[in-house]
């Protein structure tokens, strides 16, 4: 239960954060909140005064609240990056927990609120890439439904996709491309093609927990590294890891790496590749973030590779549409064997699907949709930072990693919360979340939460994450010190 002045303060800190007050706006006078709201003269002032407390307003002599002139966006985002964790740099297999299943049934990674509202608005080129998909399916011919696709999959569009790195600086062709079903499978043949069961490959922490359930799967043995917001995996803990443990294979993204959103810079991009042919280990490269970035288009780290330890795998499910299960792996050296991976798991892709994106990429509709779509979530970025700060006040001190391109960002509480024990009261609300031990193979990381921005900020959406933190703040006061 809210006490009206609190319910007063609310609205207000969220009509400031949000812009809809800008600074120097000068707030309704206490009598006209009292007159048009019911409310007492006490009630008002108490919610005025918590207001300047927390330094949203000042007050100025004889002339009223006004919103503060100091007030911006950059104040309101904490310096503090999450921390870095102590990892057990060991080795070992994995068992993925019963939360991360009941996450991927309920198909809500990246939504908090799936259940609550599903009236989303239709993502920027959505209409378009049904209009080409429908035209290839119509222009298919009889004898052509008779047929499977080529093992590679469709020309046109490994030439797309080639092409498209080229213009990043890539040395590769469309011989090099395999089409895939989505990014996962491609991360699953390329472990597959450079790994046995029983090997160690070394991963970000915290990282991609499809690529623990992919190692999981294939019965090779996690050696997870640090991560941190800014740069990305440590290469400095890596070459420690190295000298005690050999590994047949490092996973890493690049470009906006889950959960974090880090962006591994050049140097340290080309230190892991010369580590990668000093210790004879491959570089599996996911680049499926890579054209979302909110500045330029950032090029993978194959880009920089002169021989051909990079495995670069790709999709457009991040970038255009989850039902798009289409993506791509590259790689010259392994491309016989990924090619009979491939045949061996699936045999062709649907040919009117590959039709329907080369036409989409190739009259510029991907481009004018990425413009609009990396506008849309830079700007859901900063509201749901905006949001975590209005709502989540009482919870104490919060970390908050600022990801400059992808789809979501990584909040790290005071250590006493737990949110995986809040996972199930959440659930019951319709409220879906990612804990961050999903994030790693160990018992860490269990104060943090990933949170996308994938989605439209409405009013549900922004209920859920108030109603979240009321449930955290609930279920894990008990356990402050």
């Amino acid at each position: 239960m809210k006490y009206l002045y609190q319910e007063l303060e609310q609205e207000l800190a969220e009509y400031i954060y949000l812009g809809r007050l800008p600074s120097g706006t000068k707030l309704p006078s206490i009598r006209t909140q009292c007159e048009e709201r019911g409310l007492s003269k006490a009630t008002v002032i108490h919610a005025y005064q918590r207001l300047e407390a927390a330094g949203l307003v000042e007050v100025r002599t004889k002339s009223g609240y006004f919103v503060s002139v100091q007030l911006n966006t950059k104040a309101k985002i904490p310096a503090q990056s999450p921390s870095v964790m102590q990892i057990r740099s060991e080795p070992h297999l994995i068992d993925m927990s019963d939360v991360m299943r009941d996450i991927m049934t309920h198909n809500a990674a990246f939504d908090i609120a799936p259940q609550i509202d599903k009236r989303s608005q239709r993502p920027v080129g959505i209409t378009e890439l049904n209009r080409c998909l429908s035209r290839a399916l119509r222009q298919q011919g009889g004898s052509e439904h008779q047929y499977y696709d080529e093992p590679a999959g469709s020309l046109y569009l490994r030439q797309q996709i080639a092409s498209r790195y080229q213009r990043l600086g890539c040395r590769f062709d469309e011989q090099d491309v395999l089409i895939t079903a989505g990014c996962q499978h491609a991360l699953s043949l390329a472990l597959q093609s450079c790994c046995q069961a029983g090997d160690i490959v070394a991963v970000e922490s915290p990282g991609f927990y499809g690529v623990l359930q992919l190692l999981e799967s294939l019965g090779l043995q996690v050696l997870e590294i640090p991560v941190t917001s800014t740069e990305g995996i440590s290469i400095d803990a890596l070459t420690e890891t190295l000298s005690k443990w050999k590994i047949a294979a490092c996973v890493v993204t690049p470009a906006f790496a889950t959960p974090l959103g880090s962006v591994m810079p050049d140097t340290e991009r080309k230190r892991l590749l010369q580590l990668a042919e000093q210790f004879g280990f491959t570089i599996v490269e996911d680049d499926i973030y890579g054209d979302l970035s909110f500045g330029a288009r950032l090029p993978p780290l194959k880009q920089l590779g002169r021989n051909d330890n990079v495995i670069l795998c790709g999709s457009y499910s991040k970038s255009l549409s989850r039902e798009l299960r289409l993506g791509w792996v590259v790689s010259s050296r392994e491309q016989s064997s990924l090619m009979f991976l491939k045949m061996v798991n699936m045999l062709a892709l649907s040919r009117f699907t590959q039709q329907g994106l080369v036409d989409f990429l190739d009259d510029g509709s991907y481009e004018k949709h990425l413009r609009k779509y990396k506008y849309l979530l830079k700007e859901q970025r900063d509201q749901l930072i905006d949001l975590l700060f209005l709502y989540w006040r009482e919870l104490g001190e919060i970390r908050v990693s600022q990801p400059q391109g992808g789809l979501a960002l990584w909040v790290e509480l005071e250590e006493h919360y737990k949110v995986d024990n809040c996972y199930l009261d959440a659930r019951r609300e319709g409220i879906v979340i990612t804990p961050g031990n999903l994030f790693t193979a160990q018992d860490q990381y269990r104060n943090c939460l990933r949170i996308s921005f994938a989605h439209h900020w409405n009013a549900s959406r922004k209920n859920a994450i108030k109603r979240l933190g009321e449930i955290l703040l609930d279920k894990c006061s008990a356990d402050k010190p």
